[in-house]
């Protein structure tokens, strides 16, 4: 079975009406390492889905420092889903950490959809809850774990992360220096 359906599927049993509606708005595209999809101050339009690949999303400071938000792995939702859904600037950046393969999505379309179409919609939903679990669970993290439980629980997210993802922006996903991260993996392979 094609693994864009199995995902979809993961959210809500769809048809393969339902789903042949979400190709006909969806262009499959390959992208570069280090390209910025989203960029502060533009108002975005488009959603991806990630195929394959590494994203991160990140804020910048005005001094130039960045604070990664999230890292994006297949198969997932790739997007400024609050300046989407206000139609105003993101705040972040949404940049390739590798070269990727995407579908990208005209997010207006897929709300036109969702006027239209109950399953869409209903897919739609489902997609904006897990969104939102997922941001709960990473505010959790914070509030609950210390930087070495929040380092171990992303090396189980994603595996192999220390050779997928530069140090520096594992350090900074955590909001810890890289040279605390260097401590932590030192500690971690001396047990």
């Amino acid at each position: 079975m094609d693994p864009n359906v199995i995902f979809i599927n993961s959210f809500l049993d769809v048809s393969e009406e339902t789903f042949e509606k979400l190709e006909r708005i969806s262009t499959f595209k390959k992208i570069e390492k280090g390209v910025q999809i989203d960029r502060p101050g533009e108002i975005p339009s488009k959603i991806y889905m990630l195929v394959s690949g590494i994203m991160r999303a990140y804020l910048s400071s005005e001094t130039g420092k960045e604070f990664n938000k999230n890292f994006f792995m297949p198969f997932s939702f790739v997007g400024s889903l609050t300046a989407l859904i206000k139609k105003e600037p993101s705040k972040l950046t949404y940049e390739t950490l590798t070269a990727c393969k995407v579908y990208e999505v005209n997010f207006e379309e897929i709300t036109k959809l969702c006027s239209k179409d109950i399953h869409i919609s209903n897919l739609y939903s489902k997609v904006l809850e897990r969104i939102f679990i997922k941001y709960e669970e990473r505010q959790l993290e914070f509030i609950s774990m210390d930087a070495t439980e929040r380092y171990l629980k992303l090396r189980k997210r994603i595996s192999g992360i220390d050779d997928l993802i530069p140090q520096y922006h594992i350090a900074s996903y955590l909001s810890i220096t890289p040279v605390q991260l260097s401590r932590i993996r030192k500690k971690i392979d001396n047990n």
